[in-house]
């Protein structure tokens, strides 16, 4: 039995959702914001604050409705995006940048936490990790209530956090608890969103009669889903690039994998197939590679949906851009706003 939705399809699956709380801090891009946060469920974008601008911007109807019933909610997160939390992450930086030896240039803080929750087993995964110029800084480890540093210049802050038992266990507080309860409530008020169930068109698209072709899944809800292509009925390992899963403009995502006709002759050709699925629907998407579905992804760009526009989200990636680096490639979540407005200077 799923939770807080009907099951539509003939099986239901367990889902693992998550809440995460991702902040932002820029140093030496004056055109951008300082300091960016956002709270994302399940990959959706509930909504973001700029202090710059001193705005709390909210996507959706039902989180407004949330946090007006409760506004105990609301002033907590006011108070982290305007007042405490923005002016410690600018001075952090400052921080971070004389350990490092830096002087100028180009350089991000980020920071994500929240937890996963597997809504059959009850199983929560806690996570509260930082980020410094696209490389792993600092995390926490709940199970041995430790800070984890993999950098050197971490170090000194993982000493005073480990002797910080009180820190330790309100962290352990929010990643746990607090947060849990926080996301069940967002399933709650937005199940008619964040727990629907939505198809995907899929087409063949190859740009030369040489490229490889390539099977495109859009429009797909939730993100659970796989897109292989097969010979015979086997999914095939080689010869096959599997692309990452991209979120469209419409809170819809999207993936393709890409065949190489190299290794396929002609005569072989209805013997290969396309296959989408998405986690909790029965029946797959099947395409054949047929010559005549294949289109062209040069004519048709607006069939390639892949640009980000949640807010925050296109902000950190036009920032990771413009320094040259990938933040966060690893881990599947990081970083907490528990101790929401916690330091990485030691002397605090």
């Amino acid at each position: 039995m799923c939770i807080y939705t009907e099951c539509m399809n003939l099986f239901c699956p367990a889902v693992k959702h998550s809440l995460k709380y991702i902040t932002t801090v820029s140093s030496g891009l004056p055109d951008f914001p300082e300091y960016v946060a956002a709270a994302v469920v399940d990959g959706n974008l509930l909504g973001h604050c700029d202090d710059s601008k001193k705005l709390l911007k909210l996507k959706h109807d039902w989180v407004k409705k949330l946090l007006e019933d409760d506004p105990h909610h609301l002033e907590l997160y006011k108070r982290l995006c305007f007042r405490g939390e923005s002016t410690d992450f600018k001075a952090t930086i400052n921080s971070l940048k004389q350990r490092f030896n830096q002087s100028g240039g180009v350089h991000i803080l980020q920071r994500i936490s929240g937890c996963e929750w597997d809504d059959e087993t009850g199983e929560v995964i806690g996570f509260n990790q930082y980020g410094y110029d696209g490389e792993d800084f600092l995390s926490i480890d709940l199970k041995t209530e430790t800070w984890i540093a993999p950098k050197p210049q971490a170090f000194i802050t993982k000493l005073k956090w480990d002797a910080d038992k009180a820190r330790m266990k309100y962290n352990q507080n929010y990643l746990t608890l607090i947060f849990p309860e926080w996301l069940k409530k967002f399933l709650d008020y937005g199940r008619s969103f964040l727990l629907r169930t939505e198809l995907p068109s899929v087409s063949l698209l190859q740009k030369t009669p040489s490229s490889p072709v390539s099977c495109l899944a859009t429009g797909f809800y939730p993100h659970r889903a796989s897109l292989v292509w097969r010979k015979d009925g086997e999914e095939l390992h080689e010869e096959v690039d599997h692309g990452e899963i991209l979120p469209n403009h419409d809170g819809t995502f999207q993936m393709s994998v890409d065949l190489k006709l190299s290794s396929v002759t002609p005569e072989d050709w209805t013997r290969y197939d396309c296959m989408f699925q998405l986690y909790g629907v029965k029946e797959d998407i099947i395409t054949k590679l047929e010559k005549d579905r294949i289109g062209t992804n040069e004519v048709k760009p607006s069939n390639m949906t892949v640009l980000i526009t949640a807010a925050v989200v296109v902000l950190a990636l036009i920032l990771i851009g413009a320094v040259g680096f990938i933040v966060y490639k690893k881990k599947k979540a990081p970083d907490n706003s528990t101790e929401l407005s916690e330091q990485l200077n030691p002397e605090t």
